[in-house]
């Protein structure tokens, strides 16, 4: 077993490596990788003992199994073996396998879950709920407001730098995923915002380069983002499930429905593909109402 769990081992670092330079794979991606590969090869050791290149598709089947009686969820499911397909692809192409195992396993089936999203009011609710006589609560206010007026991600957002503001030319320029860079449009009013927190926080010992700032002056952390927006939505009397991720799919909800064609909204968000981006052409009912009584003679 020690000699089969030291090739897991060399091969996983190799792969570690490969998905970080050259797929260039986001840190999050690459740990959860990297996590659930190693819980798959322990599953694989104690079961089989034997090494990535003689892997079959059966024990793949026994490992999804073993984690649907777990209680994992469907998504939890497809995510671990979407990465033991980066991870068997990754072998092919390095010639350590001549067919992946992993090829005719099939994914677990489940719907596509439409995200949840803040109308207008809600937003404009949980931003009024800040208290902006401190300079926690402007940082607070003026964050939030980038993180729904531009559709950031929160680790977009937590990355963002001072040197990242073009207000003079409108936009901000972004750091997606895999180190891809976009521009994106800025409001005036979150402009007015950021320049505001920047005012108060001037003389403050800080990392002058990160745009928010904890109270030590360091980068913020995707758990305060997500503690900041608890308390912002608690405060605003609003019985939702609200996260970061809830500003970006109202962003890219509310400018379909003023209009802005699915290709705009794609490059806004920096998907890649726009089958990601077609999850938000959803409309609701009354949206389409009003829609058609504004436009269509009666």
């Amino acid at each position: 077993m020690a000699e089969n769990s030291k090739r897991w081992g060399e091969i996983a670092r190799r792969y570690r490596t490969y998905i970080k330079l050259e797929k260039r794979l986001s840190a999050n991606t690459v740990e959860s990788y990297m996590r659930d590969l190693e819980q798959f090869a322990h599953f694989v050791l104690r079961m089989w003992d034997v090494p990535p290149r003689k892997v079959e598709s059966q024990m793949i089947e026994r490992y999804m199994a073993r984690l649907y009686d777990r209680g994992f969820e469907k998504s939890s499911q497809a995510r671990v073996l979407s990465g033991l397909k980066s991870f068997f692809n990754y072998l092919l192409l390095t010639d350590a396998i001549e067919a992946s195992p992993v090829e005719f396993v099939e994914a677990p089936k489940f719907g596509r879950r439409l995200p949840d999203v803040l109308s207008t009011d809600e937003i404009d609710r949980i931003l009024a709920a800040i208290d902006r006589t401190t300079l926690k609560g402007v940082r607070d206010d003026a964050m939030l407001e980038l993180l729904y007026s531009c559709g950031l991600r929160v680790s977009e957002l937590i990355s963002l730098r001072v040197c990242d503001l073009f207000f003079g030319e409108g936009y901000i320029r972004v750091i997606g995923k895999g180190d891809k860079q976009r521009l994106v449009p800025v409001s005036d009013t979150a402009r007015e915002k950021v320049y505001a927190y920047l005012d108060r926080r001037k003389g403050k010992r800080s990392n002058e380069e990160t745009l928010f700032l904890n109270n030590r002056g360091g980068r913020l952390s995707r758990v305060m983002i997500f503690t900041i927006i608890r308390q912002a939505v608690l405060r605003a009397g609003i019985d939702k499930q609200v996260s970061p991720h809830t500003f970006r799919h109202s962003f890219a909800t509310h400018l379909l429905e003023g209009g802005a064609s699915i290709r705009q909204v794609q490059e806004m968000l920096g998907h890649e593909n726009i089958a990601t981006t077609e999850i938000y052409t959803h409309l609701d009912a009354a949206h389409l109402r009003e829609t058609v009584e504004r436009h269509l003679p009666i």
